[in-house]
């Protein structure tokens, strides 16, 4: 994976993760942009997930990771943006499959469900795994909504 600034979004439910996984990318010179939250204050993840969403998009930043609470409500936004291909991961297999197969661009976490050793493994696996392409491209270039 070509790393150019990594974007990091969460809501409250995931602001400790997310501040774990700022060190995990400090410590490997990994140059990263948060777009919030800042605090465990209840917040809504869509608002973050947005800004992450357009960043991705406009191409400021890539890779994303993000974290909510399940994982699901951030992702869920994110996959709102034609140019986003998140994908939820709570085991390295399934970061190595979201890169292998779909190309992903965003890794999405639930940080009331995994822990730090399993965050980083996910991290590396993601980081490490190329898209395979042939028959995965054309899936994937399906993926964004063509209107008639």
């Amino acid at each position: 994976m070509n790393i150019k600034v990594v974007g990091l979004a969460s809501d409250h439910a995931g602001f400790p993760l997310k501040e774990f996984i700022k060190k995990y990318l400090a410590e490997r010179g990994i140059v990263f942009r948060d777009f919030g939250t800042s605090s465990e204050a209840s917040c809504d993840y869509s608002d973050f997930g947005h800004a992450l969403g357009n960043a991705i998009e406009d191409g400021s930043v890539y890779p994303g990771i993000a974290v909510c609470g399940s994982g699901e409500g951030i992702s869920m936004t994110l996959n709102k943006h034609q140019g986003v291909r998140a994908g939820l991961v709570w085991r390295p297999e399934i970061a190595h499959l979201i890169r292998q197969h779909n190309d992903a661009n965003v890794i999405v976490f639930p940080g009331r469900f995994i822990d730090e050793a399993t965050t980083i493994a996910c991290l590396d696996e993601f980081f490490t795994t190329p898209f395979e392409g042939g028959r995965h491209q054309a899936r994937v270039d399906k993926i964004p909504v063509q209107h008639p």
